[in-house]
């Protein structure tokens, strides 16, 4: 076993930190005060990132990406997840099931998403169906040669600055022994289309300036060529692509985590009650010792489930591991970092209760903590037959 970092993978490491201590820190404060990021700046932090030759580094080459191995993407995850998510959305990390476009898809979305040029949103979640996907309300139906959507979405991250959308809608029901099961299908549609409306969402205490948005279907016409993989198959093409995004939830929780514990221990050791640095005292040395080893632990955690699928291992249950323990982790150390604080650590001198504030959602999105266990206890108990 190896567990140290190549040169280049040191040099990813260093470089997306110090993009994001230069190019992201810097704005947070204005985001959090009027949860808005200014069309320049995103547009700014987009070029700077293309500049960089990290925009869309987690597709392959052959399409214009970096080429980043799974390993690699989730170190640039890890040190993203140190800065405010509506900033970083602009580092641009275009959604992987794009990689399933085919013949004219490929020039029309696949392509001006990793050039930079549009940009994407997906679009799963509806009002009575989050981790029951298959409870999705939102269809389509055929009409003649074209397929007809009506319904809604919400929760969408990134749908603002959304030039398209990936839209996952029930387009049938298959009769099985135990209950009617919806077929998926995935859909491309463009933000101009007909019938189609995007919405402001809910005002949301995690991730000031993030904004999530309500999708409107109202007869919304789309032609067969908009069908993202096959027909009814939007689950193959979900199950391909989309699991891994458990584990950039893991990186980030790592990420912010790790900025959180710095700033514990720097204001631990300056910090002065009783004539001494308060991190003298057991009661808080002992809570820095803890939070560091929590951290490490999700660390190795998350980087192993990443390793595995660079290796061709299988690695669903150890990604969900890995989502799970990083996200409470997280809560953990942003509640700890505001004790060791104080008083402090509740006012707006200081980003601690907004870490506190964004670490709750991570608990929730990409397949919430009870998912997670399902999905490990079932990984365990199916070979046993139970």
């Amino acid at each position: 076993m190896h567990f140290g970092l190549s040169e280049e993978q040191d040099m990813i490491v260093s470089t997306v930190r110090s993009f994001v201590e230069n190019e992201i820190y810097p704005h947070e404060e204005l985001v959090e005060r009027t949860g808005q990021v200014p069309h320049e700046l995103g547009q700014e932090i987009k070029q700077k990132c293309i500049e960089l030759g990290f925009y869309a580094c987690n597709f392959p080459e052959e399409v214009g990406g970096a080429g980043l191995s799974h390993l690699d993407f989730t170190l640039v995850e890890r040190e993203l997840g140190r800065g405010s998510m509506a900033l970083t959305h602009f580092f641009g990390r275009p959604q992987n099931i794009l990689m399933a476009c085919t013949g004219d898809q490929r020039d029309r979305y696949l392509l001006p998403a990793v050039r930079g040029e549009r940009m994407d949103a997906l679009a799963m979640t509806e009002p009575d169906a989050g981790s029951d996907v298959r409870g999705m309300k939102c269809s389509a139906v055929r009409d003649g040669g074209d397929w007809v959507l009506n319904g809604s979405k919400h929760f969408i991250s990134g749908a603002d600055h959304a030039d398209f959308f990936i839209v996952f809608v029930a387009t049938g029901v298959d009769d099985t022994p135990k209950v009617p099961k919806k077929r998926i299908t995935c859909f491309l549609v463009d933000r101009s289309t007909n019938g189609f409306e995007v919405r402001d969402g809910y005002a949301s205490v995690s991730h000031k300036g993030y904004k999530n948005c309500i999708l409107d279907f109202d007869n919304c016409r789309l032609p067969d060529t908009q069908v993202l993989g096959e027909v009814d198959g939007g689950f193959a093409v979900m199950n391909e692509w989309l699991y891994a995004t458990r584990l950039t939830v893991a990186a980030f929780c790592v990420g912010r985590a790790r900025r959180c514990f710095d700033m514990a221990l720097e204001y631990a050791a300056e910090r002065k009650q009783f004539g001494q640095p308060i991190a003298k005292f057991q009661g808080v040395s002992f809570q820095v010792a803890d939070m560091i080893t929590e951290i490490d632990a999700a660390d190795w955690l998350t980087l192993s489930g990443a390793w595995r699928l660079d290796q061709n291992l299988p690695a669903n249950r150890e990604i969900a591991s890995a989502k799970l323990y990083a996200s409470e982790m997280l809560a953990r150390v942003t509640d700890t970092t505001l004790q060791i604080f104080g008083g402090m650590g509740l006012m707006n001198d200081f980003p601690i209760e907004r870490f506190w504030r964004d670490a709750r959602v991570e608990r929730i999105w990409d397949g919430t903590s009870e998912i997670q266990r399902h999905i490990i206890s079932r990984d365990l108990f199916r070979p046993l037959g139970a």
